[in-house]
């Protein structure tokens, strides 16, 4: 006789499973540092794991609060045994399970190797956020420094018991006000709250901190990058942004006077100039904006890499917007290779070049050689990826066109992904265009040979009556 059992039933009886996995686990310590010196938050979590349960563990679940997820660019932990690194990658998806918790996102982790029973390991959770940070006020004048608010729960959010625990936040300067609590201290720029002993799981309180910060806020709207490869040895890059200021929104109006007398004290809360770290051996470097070329701008270059220095035309502040581009070549050599499949393999970094940036939205576009083929794209974290076709000069069949969208890139995406672009191209196709030149060249000479010796007049006078004329 078969048994179904109703599927309400099923689904709880999953969430008590699931609850029992996890108090197999406990947190013995964790000491988590928040880093707001930038508009981009950076969280770290230093965790000590330690497996009470009968049986070996092989997953181990991060909570984040939903707020937190939808704005989280980017995730990386290590795995820590006896104090060495084990694994620092971990494919990791977020899941959203209904159970009570249901403003959490959950984020399983398969551990490199299973945590055996009565062992204890380390896990190094390193988070990248953005969006938290808001202005407060919203709206400030031209000489206000601008101050910023930021909450967070001062326990660390688990789906697990904690006997020990501790949050640090390092803050860029001035601290106008912040929760107050009994285990906290204000030590120069940090502020500490903790040890806090024995929290059952998905213990929340809030902490509020108020704090000035100047840095830039820059925040690039839409950036799109375009990469054009010629197997004649040179890489073409071209970067293209539309920058706002996204911090607290100038009012009354701005006065350059103010601003020419005293910068640092009129104008604290706005940036003139940004950075952007181009490859090594970047050459033939521009940057321009709808008017023109703009020469207020510096290029060092070394063995590490080349820094230009942009200055704006005008300052930013809250709210403004501006839109320009840079462009620089690479030698082909330091980027592309030959697999051992006898593929062409395109090595590129993706992000913006551009220091302490947030790209809401980045588009790379990477245009191939005419006649590539057999193109498949590898990255170690998730894009929209589709290809289209782009007609250049004495192009016949177009050039392909690896197209990648990503939300919400940080710096960081830049520091540790690649994308890995796969293709074959024969060097047949190298020739296509100079036989091209070369026949219209050829017929451009041989129209004007006909040309020379062509007759074009509309009449003849023939030699009767020539000889008539001369008669008379």
């Amino acid at each position: 006789m078969e048994c179904r059992l109703p599927f309400s039933l099923v689904v709880f009886c999953l969430v008590i499973l699931s609850s029992t996995v996890r108090s197999e686990l406990v947190i013995s310590s964790v000491e988590k540092w928040v880093d707001l010196h930038s508009h981009i938050v950076r969280v770290v979590s230093f965790l000590k794991v330690e497996n009470q349960g009968p049986y070996d563990v092989s997953e181990f679940v991060l909570a984040f609060p939903d707020a937190q997820a939808k704005n989280l660019a980017t995730m990386l932990v290590i795995y820590l045994e006896e104090g060495k690194i084990i694994y620092s990658e971990f494919p990791i998806n977020s899941t959203k399970p209904k159970s009570k918790q249901s403003n959490m996102t959950f984020y399983p982790v398969t551990l490199p190797k299973k945590l055996e029973k009565g062992k204890t390991a380390g896990l190094d959770v390193y988070v990248v956020l953005t969006n938290l940070l808001k202005p407060l006020p919203k709206e400030i004048t031209q000489a206000e420094s601008q101050l910023l608010v930021y909450t967070d729960n001062i326990y660390y959010t688990s789906p697990y018991h904690i006997r020990n625990q501790s949050i640090v936040f390092r803050l860029p300067g001035r601290i106008e006000s912040y929760s107050e609590y009994s285990e906290m201290r204000l030590v120069e720029s940090e502020l500490r709250y903790g040890p806090f002993e024995e929290q059952p799981p998905f213990s929340y309180s809030p902490v509020v901190v108020h704090f000035e910060n100047n840095n830039s806020f820059a925040v690039a709207s839409n950036f799109v990058q375009e990469i054009e490869i010629s197997h004649w040895g040179n890489v073409q890059v071209t970067e293209q942004y539309t920058i706002i200021h996204g911090g607290a929104h100038l009012k009354n109006g701005f006065s350059r006077i103010d601003y020419q007398a005293n910068p640092s004290m009129s104008g604290a809360s706005s940036f003139r100039t940004l950075v952007a770290r181009l490859p090594p051996m970047s050459h033939s470097v521009y940057y321009r904006d709808e008017i023109g070329n703009i020469s207020t701008s510096h290029l060092r270059g070394d063995s590490q890499g080349t820094q230009l220095e942009m200055e704006l035309r005008f300052p930013m502040f809250g709210g403004w917007k501006i839109s320009f581009s840079i462009g620089y070549s690479l030698p082909l050599h330091d980027f592309l290779f030959e697999s051992d499949a006898g593929n062409n393999v395109l090595n590129i970094t993706f992000g913006s070049s551009i220091e302490e940036i947030v790209v809401e939205n980045q588009i790379v576009r990477v245009v191939l050689p005419q006649g590539s083929k057999d193109i498949s794209v590898k990255s170690q974290f998730p894009t929209k990826k589709s290809q289209e076709l782009k007609y250049s000069h004495l192009d016949i069949v177009g050039r392909p066109v690896v197209v990648l969208e990503k939300d919400n890139v940080v710096p960081e995406h830049k520091r540790y992904f690649q994308v890995y672009i796969y293709y074959k191209f024969n060097n047949i196709f190298l020739l296509g265009k100079a036989m091209m030149l070369i026949l219209g060249i050829f017929l451009l000479f041989l129209m004007c040979i006909l040309y020379m010796h062509a007759d074009l007049a509309l009449s003849k006078t023939s030699s009767w009556e020539e000889e008539t004329e001369g008669r008379k």
